[in-house]
C-alpha cells in the first residue's frame, strides 16, 4: 500500500480519511504476487459466487479434493463428468457450466489470460465478460484482487454500496451513477478506497 495512495484519499475525502484512520494500513498484495495463477484465480471466483467467504471456500476446498488436491487445468475440467464434480464439490449446476466455459474459453485461445496483465481494464473486463457466467462484478473482483489494478470502483458491490450509504449517511443505497459521482475524487486508488469501504463494514478496526 503506497504511501502517495493513501495520503491522496486522506486529502480527497474527509470520510475516508476518518475510515483510514480508524483502519490503519491494509494488506493490498494482489494475488499474482502471492503465487495464485490468474486461471485458478477465477475457478475460485466462479465457484464462490453469490456465497459467504466460508461457504465459497468449502466448495472451493472440496473442489479440489476432486481434482486430487489441487485446482483442475483447463482439459481436466472438461474431462471430468460434469455431473460427479457437480455433487462432489456442491456446485450449481449453472456454476457447472460456468466453470466449464472458462476452460472453453482459455482452450481455445479466446480468453488469453498471459494477455491480459498488459491490457487497460476496460479491455480486461470486455474479455472476461465473454465467459459464462463472468460478469462486471467478478471482472472487477479480479482486476482489484488478483491483477492489483489500482483505480477501480466496483460499482455493483452491494458491501461497497452499504459502505457508502452508512459513511456517507445516505437514505438509501447509492446507485452506480450516484456511486462513480462520489468516488470522482478517489481517482486514481479507487480499488484502495474499495478496500477501507470494506473494512468500514467490519466490526474490528485493524488499528
Amino acid at each position: 500500500m503506497s504511501r502517495e495512495a493513501v495520503e491522496h484519499l486522506r486529502a480527497a475525502d474527509p470520510v475516508l480519511a476518518e475510515i483510514i484512520d480508524r483502519y490503519g494500513e491494509i494488506d493490498v498484495v494482489p494475488g499474482h504476487r502471492r503465487g495464485l495463477d490468474d486461471y485458478t484465480a477465477l475457478v475460485r471466483s466462479i465457484a464462490g459466487q453469490q456465497l459467504s467467504v466460508k461457504a465459497a471456500q468449502a466448495i472451493y476446498q472440496r473442489l479440489l479434493e476432486f481434482f486430487g488436491g489441487h485446482p483442475p487445468a483447463p482439459q481436466q475440467l472438461l474431462d471430468a463428468d460434469p455431473d460427479a464434480m457437480r455433487v462432489a464439490a456442491g456446485l450449481s449446476r449453472a456454476k457447472t457450466t460456468f466453470l466449464r466455459s472458462l476452460a472453453e474459453h482459455v482452450l481455445d485461445g479466446s480468453l488469453d489470460l498471459a494477455a491480459l496483465r498488459d491490457l487497460p481494464d476496460d479491455e480486461v473486463i470486455a474479455q472476461l465478460v465473454a465467459v459464462k457466467g463472468i460478469g462486471e462484478w467478478s471482472s472487477h473482483m479480479f482486476l482489484m484482487f488478483q491483477l492489483g489494478r489500482p483505480d477501480v470502483l466496483a460499482v455493483g458491490d452491494l458491501g461497497i454500496r452499504r459502505a457508502v450509504e452508512r459513511a456517507y449517511r445516505l437514505p438509501d443505497l447509492p446507485a452506480a451513477a450516484e456511486l462513480e459521482r462520489l468516488a470522482e475524487p478517489w481517482r486514481p486508488y479507487r480499488t484502495l478506497a474499495c478496500r477501507y469501504l470494506w473494512a468500514s463494514l467490519e466490526n474490528t478496526p485493524n488499528a
